[in-house]
């Protein structure tokens, strides 16, 4: 496990952060929009996370790094279009940050790498077979022990009710 270093956005010279972790699911986005209204509210600033999830390659067929770099180029991609879509909403520019490997892991790397990442916003689906695994899991067993408070935003809500919550 990463150790997290203690946080310092409320440090004079710095400004807090919130990290949305951007995927593929269709909630997605109203965690984007969450936290960049929030950030614009507050004067802080976004970074949007992907975590580029590369298939079960064939390493011994040679395609495993060009498996990896399409993955990173699709994920990159769809940060590009979320970050646009941020800027359009809210005049927040966020920081655009793609990691590889498993998500849990590479949402600690990059709370450990930046001090000050205040705030960690996910998106809940809002079907019924649950929030999601990512969320199931933060929520369940990690949740004590996680380095920042964790915002679930729910995919159920509409753009203006995420306006009227984030301020």
């Amino acid at each position: 496990m990463v150790e997290i270093k203690r946080r310092r956005s409320f440090e004079a010279g710095h400004r807090l952060k919130f990290m949305v972790l951007v995927d593929e699911t269709p909630e997605c986005d109203r965690a984007v929009h969450f936290a960049v209204r929030r950030a614009a509210r507050l004067g802080a600033r976004v970074v949007m996370l992907a975590v580029a999830e590369p298939p079960e390659t064939m390493e011994w067929l040679g395609v495993g790094d060009a498996m990896r770099a399409e993955a990173e180029a699709e994920t990159r991609a769809r940060l590009e279009g979320l970050a646009a879509a941020a800027r359009g909403a809210a005049g927040v520019d966020p920081e655009l940050v793609v990691r590889s490997g498993e998500r849990a892991d590479a949402i600690l790397r990059q709370i450990e790498a930046d001090e000050d990442i205040a705030f960690l916003v996910l998106a809940a689906a809002a079907g019924s077979d649950g929030p999601g695994p990512l969320v199931a899991s933060i929520a369940g067993r990690t949740a004590g022990s996680f380095p920042v408070p964790v915002v679930i935003v729910p995919g159920g809500l509409s753009e203006a009710e995420i306006t009227a919550l984030a301020g």
